[in-house]
């Protein structure tokens, strides 16, 4: 009879982070730059873009942990009881999102100039949460594809 170790769950490394990275300004890059996108942000209401934030949360949860199996929430490391790796997740899927929209400068382009500057603020952020439902998934999807 031979014993062996038990298996210990993935730990969460800078190289997911980077994979997440990659994943995330992968399929966060299109959309930020279409003018539909921002079209359809300026014509969202508070409520729209807050379930839109909740469906980005939703869709990154399900992605690590409910679509593989063998990763365990709560075998992770974690902050304020939430696993580093989807804090990870959600900064790199708002986070690409938001960087690629201020280096683009896609707010002043696609945004009239007789907007207020708080509802310019308030159109951008829409537009990020729109765009982060792209970003979670190709942020999870790297993760998950380039796990050891």
């Amino acid at each position: 009879m031979q014993l062996r170790r038990p298996r210990r769950p993935p730990q969460f490394r800078v190289a997911d982070s980077a994979q997440q990275l990659v994943g995330g300004f992968l399929l966060a890059g299109p959309f930020v730059v279409t003018e539909e996108v921002w079209v359809l942000a300026s014509n969202m209401h508070f409520w729209q873009a807050l379930a839109t934030v909740g469906l980005v949360f939703a869709i990154g949860y399900a992605a690590l942990y409910a679509a593989d199996s063998s990763r365990d929430p709560d075998l992770e490391k974690e902050v304020g009881g939430i696993p580093l790796r989807f804090i990870s997740l959600m900064l790199v899927s708002f986070g690409s999102v938001t960087i690629l929209a201020l280096l683009f400068d896609a707010p002043d382009t696609f945004i009239e100039e007789a907007e207020t500057t708080t509802r310019v603020a308030a159109i951008t952020a829409k537009a990020i949460s729109v765009g982060s439902i792209f970003s979670v998934v190709g942020a999870a999807t790297a993760d998950s594809v380039f796990a050891k």
